[in-house]
C-alpha cells in the first residue's frame, strides 16, 4: 500500500500543493487529506470557494484510484465528477474522506465527504468516475 508520503510528494509542486492539501490516510479502499481554509482558497464573498472543495475531493478520489489500480494499469483519468455543496466554511480546517464504490478493470467510482474539522458540518458530498488506463497495444 502507497503510504501519504508517497502522495505528499507527489503532490507537493502541483495543483493540490498549491492548496495545501496534506493527504493523512490511505487504506485499502480509501483515502483521507484535509486542506487549511485560508484567504487564497476563498470566494469573494469570503467563503470557501467551491473550486477548492472540488480540488479537495478529487485529489482524494484521485490519488484513492492511484493506490487501488488494477494489475497492468498505467493511469487514469477522470470522466466525471458531481458535487453538491450544502454548507461553507470561513476558517479552520476541511477534511475529505473518501471510499471507492467500485473497482473495476475499466472504471473506478469513488464517493467522497468533504466536512469542516472544527464544527464538524458536512461542506460537500462528491462522486468522481474514473476510467483505468493501459498501454496500448501494438499493431
Amino acid at each position: 500500500m502507497l503510504s501519504p508520503d508517497h502522495f505528499n510528494r507527489l503532490g507537493a509542486d502541483t495543483l493540490p500543493g498549491h492548496l495545501g492539501i496534506v493527504v493523512t490516510h490511505v487504506g485499502v479502499s480509501e483515502l483521507e487529506a484535509q486542506m487549511p481554509v485560508r484567504k487564497s482558497l476563498m470566494a469573494g464573498n469570503g467563503f470557501l470557494h467551491a473550486g477548492s472543495v472540488v480540488t479537495l475531493a478529487d485529489s482524494c478520489a484521485g490519488y484513492g484510484c492511484v493506490a487501488n489500480m488494477p494489475d497492468g494499469a498505467t493511469g487514469f483519468t477522470t470522466i466525471e465528477l458531481k458535487s453538491n455543496h450544502l454548507a461553507t466554511a470561513s476558517d479552520g480546517t476541511v477534511e475529505c474522506r473518501a471510499k471507492a464504490v467500485h473497482l473495476g478493470r475499466t472504471t473506478q467510482v469513488w464517493d467522497a465527504v468533504v466536512t469542516h474539522r472544527e464544527s464538524g458540518k458536512t461542506i460537500a458530498l462528491f462522486r468522481c468516475t474514473q476510467m483505468i488506463l493501459y498501454p496500448k497495444k501494438s499493431a
